[in-house]
């Protein structure tokens, strides 16, 4: 170990210790050593043994470094550390060999420290220029290295080199042999430190040189502003010559000016003042671009003080540029309006010589014509004395002619007259004989009356003796429905069941008391009912209980759903699919269902039956004018619906598109006004009215302020919000053109905007003005509870939370089928799946996509391309399908520009993708082979209120992958997850919006998609799930009826 460490740092350090000399030796390695650490690249990192040469060293070290590493001294020294046993005197003297070996790499090392010294010296004047900071760094180094030079055990090291001054002559004691391999000992590890400090600080010098390098930079940039600066003087010298030509010429032109006389130097002064308005407003401007690069000049000088004289030089050279550059332009503008008003003063000379011309000509006709008006005047004063004497002969024939004129009149009506008493005379006698017919027929229709009376009596008699067999026979029918075969405990069990619900406040006393009449009579519905329902929850036994009362008390409920959306003839989202299913649903339920939309010119009317204008107009007030409104009826999937053409000069709903327009507000608050004047002057009674989202969020307001009191008055308002996204806020002006009291309504408790008090938000009326609030989905409902999802309504919904709740749309199932879907290349169902899979494969022929392997998974993505549907989280699955193995199709469109650009930049990289392809647009064709064809279905939402994609996409047997939020944690369970039940779990769920859980998402899809029969179940059981109207539409039809019932007991309590 001791041959090991003959190192530049014995060589150089210790060199002259025995001269006495020692402190000044020392002082001297300290700073060769601070230089070494400061300027040596961060590569030449020096080893303890110091092997490494520099490449400048001659051949001739090359070759003296290779021998000295050939003549190393073996590990058989035996050399051994002072805290080790003593060992043999003859082992612990070091021979020659050795002392040689030493002696050669100290001589070797100084050569290399003087290459170093060279090289560092070059360095040191390279870097003369560095900031203080690397100076400060520096003196850090250096006073490190002190600190480790001070711990180096001298006595030890100078005993040492003596002896190795002496040539070894002299024999070492093995007390002192042990005193050498400590002081080596310490000097290895003092040569560690000095390695670690001097990485420190080559570190520390290549942060110097890169702020040198920033720095140097910015030093070309502003020598490059000065050349420019310069160069600019110098043409601002030139144009101040040119410029002082010019006034000299204005000079002469001013005089000459002044010469020929006062009116042009007025209007030389005015144009001079207009010119110097006009330059005063230009520095103006430019002093204030001025002012921000004297900002940009300060900064600079807090970065470089150096530089400060020379930009204070260049923003005078600048002021003087631009001050000759004004010059120039007003001495210009001068000399041009010189030189105008000069062609316009000579032009005027040569018109006013002409004009005086022809003066005295005209002067001497006009004399002329003077005269003979004088003649003309005198016969026109002779001519009007005849024509009055004409006018006053006239008159007299024309009042003697009158005269007889009425005599012969009243001669010709004394021979009527005559004629006419003789026709009156024959008219009263045939009058007499025609009363006398008629007395006689009168008698004649009393007889025939009152036997006809007789006849109605005893029709009546028969009518009732028929009425009251008839009600005989329904009594034995009723009593025929009394069931005797289910047994006492039974029946007891029931009214158990029935008093529990009412304790639990489940049911009203009035239904129980109800329920209880139909057990005592064991009758046959509520058997049924109770035998149907046990595979049931309680709360739909409770629903189904409830309607067998609700049957017995009303025959149904009138429903008015007044929308902007209705699918198929005019849908933009769920909404419109919510209006057709719920409607239909209801319907089937034995309630009369109806329909109140705007008529739009891009609906598509062929989807509506027998659609036809009535022959009334609707008069509705708007803006303080009464319009007209042209209605329309026809039938749409089977329902009754009703459209409003509004006739306004401003078209609303003759745009081309439904929704988007700037005067949206107004478009809505009219329609909703005007559907209110439609059921008004139809005179229709509805039980419940039903508005949907803000476009007709108006209506509530508008009932009970406007039309209630009118006599529209038998309704109870339900408002559905479809998503707390849009909630059409506008200003507090608008809000009067539909006729509703602003100052009423701009109240905090009303309509005020909880965000801004000069906006109203139709939402928030509707909220306050409805009898029955609900959304979309259970889980939505919670959320939008809280200030992140209420959208700034989730006070308002709190303080009106005893009328709001949640329920999870349905789809219609009758239109959302495979097994009769006809935009389907091959129809299918639970039980055969293999329809499906032609279905992939003809979509996969379709869209270019290959299909060498058919047991590839197919991955689709059906939606709106905005920020809502996770659009980021879309894209990452793109790139990660493909990256599994897997295909993935994309069809939506984006009404966000910069989101439609990103991904027509996708579908152009994907273009002739096999695997991969972008459909950004909106078909519903597509849109239902894409749900056939696909295994997967990703719906990555940030937020989602109900949702109907997942449920469409389980309907035709594709997985959902979605994300738990909104009406997609309602309805779509993770088959991983052990706290939901086997049967409902149904796909795939992540929980945060980021990349890593659809990552998780997507591989756990992909590993269960290879076990093909856990995957084809898996298929099958999502394919028979229930997600009709039904459930939800009874969910409905039980708020309808509970506040129907409790408006009504109101009313007969008062």
């Amino acid at each position: 170990m001791a041959a090991k460490l003959s190192t530049c740092f014995f060589s150089h350090g210790f060199i002259g210790l025995n001269n006495n000399n020692y402190k000044n030796n020392v002082d001297s390695y300290k700073k060769n050593l601070n230089l070494r650490l400061l300027f040596l690249p961060s590569r030449r990192l020096f080893p303890a043994s110091c092997k490494m040469r520099q490449r400048n060293l001659s051949s001739h070290h090359k070759r003296q470094g290779k021998k000295h590493h050939s003549q190393r001294i073996p590990t058989s020294a035996k050399l051994q550390p002072s805290s080790d046993e003593e060992s043999e005197p003859e082992n612990s003297v070091p021979s020659s060999v050795d002392v040689e070996h030493i002696v050669n790499h100290e001589t070797t090392c100084k050569e290399d420290v003087d290459t170093r010294v060279d090289v560092e010296h070059v360095d040191e004047q390279k870097l003369g220029t560095l900031s203080v900071s690397a100076i400060e760094t520096n003196r850090d180094v250096e006073h490190t290295a002190e600190q480790i030079m001070d711990s180096l055990t001298v006595p030890a090291v100078t005993k040492a080199l003596v002896i190795n001054r002496d040539g070894g002559k002299q024999l070492l004691s093995g007390v002192q042999l042990e005193d050498l391999i400590g002081m080596i000992k310490n000097a290895e590890r003092n040569i560690l430190l000095l390695n670690q400090a001097r990485v420190h600080a080559l570190e520390d010098l290549h942060k110097i040189l890169s702020e040198k390098e920033t720095l140097q930079g910015e030093i070309n940039i502003l020598e490059m502003r000065l050349a420019e600066a310069d160069a600019q003087i110098k043409v601002a010298s030139q144009e101040k010559i040119h410029v002082e030509l010019l006034q000299n010429q204005l000079e002469k032109l001013r005089n000459e000016l002044i010469h020929r006389g006062g009116s042009g130097k007025g209007e030389l002064e005015l144009y001079e003042n207009q010119n110097i308005i006009s330059n005063e407003e230009v520095l103006l401007a430019r002093d204030g671009h001025v002012h921000s690069l004297s900002k940009e000049v300060d900064s600079l000088r807090t970065e470089n003080l150096a530089l400060k004289n020379d930009v204070q030089a260049l923003k005078s050279m600048l002021s003087n540029v631009k001050n000759t550059d004004e010059r120039m332009v007003t001495l210009e503008n001068e000399r041009y309006f010189l030189e105008s008003s000069l062609k316009e003063l000579e032009s005027k000379l040569l018109v006013s010589q002409e004009d005086s011309s022809n003066i005295s000509t005209l002067k001497v006709e006009c004399k002329d014509l003077w005269a003979k008006v004088e003649n003309l005047q005198l016969l026109l004063d002779k001519a009007t004395k005849q024509a009055d004497q004409a006018i006053l002969v006239l008159q007299q024939n024309q009042d003697l002619r009158k005269k007889v004129d009425k005599l012969e009149e009243s001669l010709e009506e004394a021979n009527v007259f005559k004629v006419s008493s003789e026709k009156m005379q024959q008219y009263n006698e045939l009058m007499q004989q025609k009363m006398k017919l008629l007395e006689e027929r009168l008698q004649m229709s009393d007889q025939e009356i009152h036997s006809s009376v007789q006849l109605y009596q005893e029709s009546v008699k028969e009518f009732q003796d028929s009425l009251n067999s008839l009600k005989e026979e329904s009594k034995k029918r009723a009593s025929d429905k009394l069931v005797d075969d289910m047994p006492w405990e039974f029946w007891s069990s029931l009214l158990l069941t029935i008093d529990g619900w009412v304790l639990e406040k489940k049911i009203s006393s009035s239904d129980a008391k109800l329920l209880r009449e139909l057990v005592w009579k064991r009758d046959r519905h509520i058997r049924d009912a109770y035998l149907a329902c046990k595979e049931k929850n309680e709360r739909e036994v409770v629903s189904t209980f409830l309607r067998l009362t609700s049957s017995q008390a009303s025959p149904g409920l009138y429903v008015v759903h007044i929308a902007a959306e209705m699918a198929p003839v005019a849908k933009v989202g769920g909404l419109g699919d919510v209006v057709t299913g719920l409607g239909k649903a209801l319907q089937k339920k034995g309630h009369l269902v109806e329909i109140v939309l705007p008529k739009y010119d891009c609906m598509q009317c062929d989807r509506i039956r027998d659609l036809r204008a009535l022959d009334v107009t609707v008069d509705s007030y708007f803006d303080g004018k009464l319009f007209q409104n042209k209605v329309w009826v026809g039938t749409v999937e089977g329902l009754p619906v009703y459209f409003i053409e509004p006739h306004h000069p401003n078209k609303f709903f003759w745009r081309g598109q439904y929704y988007g327009e700037h005067d949206d507000f107004k478009r809505f608050s009219f329609f909703s006004r005007a559907a209110l004047e439609l059921l008004l002057q139809a005179g229709k009674k509805p039980d419940i009215i039903h508005c949907h989202d803000w476009q007709t969020a108006f209506v509530a307001p508008l009932y009970w302020d406007l039309y209630a009191p009118k006599g529209l008055n038998s309704a109870r308002i339900c408002f559905t919000c479809h998503n707390f996204e849009y909630q059409g806020a506008a200003s507090v002006s608008e809000l009067a053109s539909c006729g509703l009291d602003v100052h009423q309504l701009n109240r905090p408790d009303r309509m005020q905007d909880n965000s801004a008090h000069d906006r109203v938000n139709p939402v928030k009326g509707a909220i306050v003005f409805s009898n029955i609030v609900t959304t979309v989905s259970p889980t939505y409902a919670q959320e939008v509870r809280t200030a992140e999802g209420g959208r700034g309504l989730h006070s308002t919904l709190n303080f009106h939370s005893k009328k709001f709740m949640g329920i999870l749309n349905g789809i219609d199932t009758d239109a959302w089928n495979p097994a009769t879907d006809i935009f389907l290349k091959v129809q299918y169902s639970a039980k055969d799946l293999q329809g499906k899979a032609e279905n992939k494969a003809a979509l996969r022929r379709h869209l270019g996509l290959s299909s060498a392997d058919d047991q590839r998974p197919l991955v689709g993505c059906i939606t709106r391309l905005v920020p809502q549907k996770g659009v980021h989280l879309i894209r990452h699955a793109i790139y990660r399908t493909l990256e599994m193995g897997g295909q993935f199709v994309l069809l939506g469109s984006s009404p966000v520009a910069h989101i439609q650009r990103e991904f027509e930049g996708i579908a152009n990289q994907f273009q002739n993708h096999e695997d991969i392809r972008l459909i950004l647009k909106y078909d519903e064709s597509l849109s239902r082979y894409i749900y056939a064809a696909s295994d997967m279905l990703i719906i990555p939402s940030i937020f989602e209120p109900c949702g109907l994609t997942q449920m469409i996409a389980m309907r035709y047997g594709s997985v959902p992958i979605a994300r738990k939020t909104g009406g997609l944690n309602d309805s779509v369970f993770d088959i991983d997850d052990d706290t939901i039940p086997h049967k409902f779990r149904n796909g795939f769920t992540f929980t945060t919006p980021d990349e890593q859980v659809v990552n998780s998402a997507l591989e756990r899809a992909f590993n269960l998609y290879k076990n093909k029969e856990s995957w084809q179940q898996l298929v099958q059981k999502d394919m028979n799930i229930d997600f009709s109207w039904d459930s939800s539409a009874s969910q409905y039809e039980e708020l309808y009826a509970k506040s129907v019932a409790s408006a009504r007991a109101a009313a007969s309590r008062t």
